[in-house]
């Protein structure tokens, strides 16, 4: 828990030195975090969700395991991107299948604005990256508009087969009736 929800982070706070660091908004019942912390242990996650008893299954399933690299944020993931979390401290931020909000009257509620994009600029060190998956055509087609117009990211292929990137159970589900995801794999400039 930060002692001050009010003042941007150090990264210090956060990560041990020389270590990558990645954030999991959203991160549900944690299975991405959890199998992420595992296959790299020379990294630090952080995964933010706002739900309590979401965050308290996935901070047992942490101790269970015996990981020492992730830790669980109760909060908001919009306040925590623009307003918490320390500027160019993040190698990888990750978005899985946050709430498309299908209605048209809703889309000002959806998180990728440009806001939401110039803080997810503003927070990965050089060379970062953000990944964004989606099971939503239209909120996918969206995205891909609005990184457009931001203009700053550059857009990476990639095939499924890039590197290890486990499902989240959204996704097994999804894909289950026959669903797929579609992702945008983004670079912040290295310099």
């Amino acid at each position: 828990m930060p002692a001050d929800y009010f003042r941007r982070l150090e990264k210090h706070e956060l990560v041990r030195e020389g270590r990558p660091l990645e954030i999991d908004l959203g991160c549900g019942d944690g299975k991405f975090l959890l199998e992420m912390a595992a296959r790299y242990p020379e990294r630090d996650f952080i995964g933010v969700e706002r739900l309590l008893g979401r965050v308290r299954k996935v901070c047992k399933r942490i101790g269970k395991l015996g990981l020492t690299n992730a830790r669980v944020l109760r909060l908001e993931s919009r306040y925590t991107a623009e307003w918490l979390l320390p500027r160019e401290s993040v190698s990888r931020l990750h978005l899985l299948c946050p709430d498309p909000w299908p209605k048209l009257r809703h889309h000002r509620r959806r998180l990728i604005q440009e806001e939401f994009l110039q803080a997810i600029w503003d927070l990965l060190e050089p060379g970062g990256e953000f990944l964004f998956k989606t099971d939503h055509p239209e909120y996918f087609e969206w995205v891909e508009g609005k990184v457009a117009a931001f203009g700053k990211f550059e857009r990476l292929d990639w095939p499924e087969d890039a590197f290890f990137y486990p499902k989240t159970d959204f996704q097994l589900l999804w894909e289950s009736e026959g669903k797929t995801l579609q992702g945008l794999w983004l670079r912040k400039s290295p310099a």
